[in-house]
């Protein structure tokens, strides 16, 4: 990288940033039979530079400003902790332990078409970079079929590239209808691999040496100038000399012109190359684990919460979608974590939910009552007494009806958790039965609306049906159709449709317009909301649980959005769910 960005691969700095990775690929192993952290110094750290405590519990950081360090010439390695890395570890500890199978980043096919045709497809959600809402319109378009598509996946949907006018001339050349052409045969070999059009940060910095003359030294201080993350670049401040340079080599006054236009984009954000081809490794690697092991996928998705844009609800709905048996929470049956048990399949495993999912159980709590059941637990009371588990532990299983196989429905059980003490005289700890309750009490049944709406407020989920399938006799004299049938509704065609927020998003780039995911028991509704129409519906836009929106269908191939027109918070309908106790459905947006 350093001859192909023209610097000097003899500088100092270059050796020492060679070393350091030399001795951090083989530092894990190295270091695990001594200290099992990371090396930061050879003396004390806090000898060496000021320290404090970071916000976070065990944490510390350092008080130095990068860019202090940066003019003292000290080297800087930024180390970027992903939550994917732990969902694809647990992936590989599922599969090792239930299919034979040792997996790593680096043994995982290279080549798989129909992992490229699920990611064609944008059946995506879970998967590293590409679960979004814009990474989900991209790739149906995109249509990515070996490894470095992805590299280009990764990189396109940033600030950068969508600012420097770069995201709509790479799709027309890669869909042949434009042609690709370069102003020069240097060029070529540096746009070769982007089509002509400049995606990363290291074809910013070969152009500038290449095309504008820049020297090593200013090129070097070009890539310094594209800002990263929060921080916004200086390039403009380059805009002259490399103008300048490119009329001198010969280049169209025009063509400078956009490349520094495209250039400048990465002012905002841009990817380097390098970073882009291992985020790309991790798309493939959790998409292929998606396609061929869905149950160890959704279950390592599940216990490396929180994470993503989807929460356990959308996981576990999509895991479904794709034949993955899901089982309840169950005192006697779930581990901590989520696990796989056997199914009558052979070969196929089903999901069996952990009691890390239920609100308010703790892990100390949770793993005691894991650890204490041996053969099972009979009772609330068994629990209590065996595990030691707090009172609040056992009325949270409850609520999250959790003991199914003791044969108890949620109200049985919180009847039976409100008389549990854990403290109990020894007079008593060999009674068999629960002595403080009226065995002639028949509780009524909750309705199936109210059981969901229980689900929901307890785990955060529910096995059961869709809340708005409830709702849809209302919605269908409201002529609301379901997400499923939008498919086959034909473009342009005024639709009214309804469903759950699952999370708004408002990118700096989109100039101010808003678009809601909305989830129904059939599928997913994207909407488009211009600024006119969340100015007028501003309480619905922001605020709503439940929307129903009419809009104008607009397809473009398999994407498919709704322009919002009109837009209604249906949020009181979800009351009459669980309307014998007057409250509301408690669901996560994200």
């Amino acid at each position: 990288h350093a001859r192909e960005a023209g610097l000097d691969p003899n500088d100092p700095r270059l050796r020492l940033a060679f070393d350091l990775s030399k001795a951090l690929i083989g530092f894990p192993r190295h270091l695990s039979q001594h200290t099992g952290g990371f090396v930061m110094s050879r003396g004390r750290l806090d000898e060496l530079v000021p320290i404090e405590n970071a916000t976070m519990p065990d944490r510390t950081v350092v008080q130095w400003d990068k860019n202090d360090i940066d003019e003292l010439g000290m080297m800087k390695v930024d180390i970027l902790a992903l939550g994917m890395l732990t969902a694809i570890r647990k992936a590989f500890e599922l599969l090792e332990r239930h299919y034979g199978e040792k997996r790593t980043l680096s043994n995982i096919p290279s080549k798989d078409p129909a992992v490229f045709q699920m990611l064609q497809n944008a059946d995506s959600i879970g998967v590293f970079q590409v679960e979004s809402r814009a990474q989900q319109s991209m790739l149906p378009r995109l249509k990515p079929q070996e490894f470095y598509d992805l590299v280009i996946e990764v990189a396109i949907v940033r600030p950068g590239p969508i600012q420097g006018d770069m995201v709509h001339p790479y799709l027309r050349r890669r869909e042949g209808k434009e042609p690709v052409t370069f102003p020069s045969e240097a060029l070529e070999k540096i746009l070769g691999k982007t089509l002509g059009v400049p995606l990363f940060q290291e074809q910013a910095m070969q152009i500038a040496i290449t095309g504008a003359g820049f020297t090593p030294d200013e090129a070097d201080d070009l890539r310094r100038s594209l800002a990263t993350f929060r921080h916004v670049g200086t390039i403009s401040n380059h805009r002259d000399r490399f103008l300048q340079g490119m009329r001198e080599n010969g280049y169209p006054e025009e063509f400078a012109e956009r490349c520094f236009s495209q250039i400048e984009g990465f002012g905002t954000y841009g990817f380097p190359e390098a970073h882009a081809i291992s985020f790309a490794n991790l798309v493939w690697v959790s998409a292929w684990i998606k396609y061929h092991y869905p149950a160890a996928f959704c279950a390592a998705l599940l216990n490396s919460q929180p994470m993503g844009f989807y929460a356990p609800a959308q996981l576990v709905r999509d895991a479904r979608q794709h034949s993955v048996e899901i089982r309840p929470i169950d005192v006697n049956l779930s581990d901590w974590d989520s696990t796989l048990q056997a199914t009558n399949r052979p070969g196929k495993y089903a999901v069996r939910l952990g009691l890390r999912l239920v609100a308010g159980l703790s892990e100390k709590d949770g793993k005691s009552i894991v650890n204490a059941r041996a053969t099972g637990y009979k009772s609330p009371a068994d629990i209590a007494l065996r595990s030691g588990c707090s009172r609040l532990a056992i009325d949270r299983l409850a609520q999250a009806d959790a003991f199914s196989s003791i044969r108890l429905n949620r109200r049985q059980a919180l009847w039976k958790a409100g008389a549990v003490e854990r403290d109990m005289p020894p007079l008593f700890r060999s009674a068999h039965n629960d002595l403080f309750e009226d065995p002639k009490l028949d509780l009524p049944a909750a309705s199936p609306s109210q059981e969901v709406v229980e689900d929901y407020v307890a785990t955060g989920l529910t096995l059961r049906k869709h809340p708005l399938a409830f709702l849809r006799s209302k919605l269908r004299e409201k002529r609301v159709i379901p997400a499923a049938m939008l498919k086959q509704t034909p473009n342009d065609r005024l639709v009214t449709v309804a469903g759950l927020v699952l999370f708004r998003q408002q990118p700096g780039t989109a100039h101010g317009t808003i678009f809601l995911s909305l989830e129904d028991e059939t599928g997913v509704v994207n909407l488009i909301v211009w600024q006119a129409v969340q100015f007028k519906f501003r309480q619905a836009v922001y605020a709503a649980k439940l929307i129903v929106c009419q809009g104008s269908l607009q397809k473009e191939g398999q994407v498919i959005h709704v322009i919002a027109r009109q837009i209604w918070d249906w949020s009181n309908q979800l009351r009459e769910l669980n309307s014998e106790q007057g409250s509301t459905v408690v669901l996560p947006v994200r």
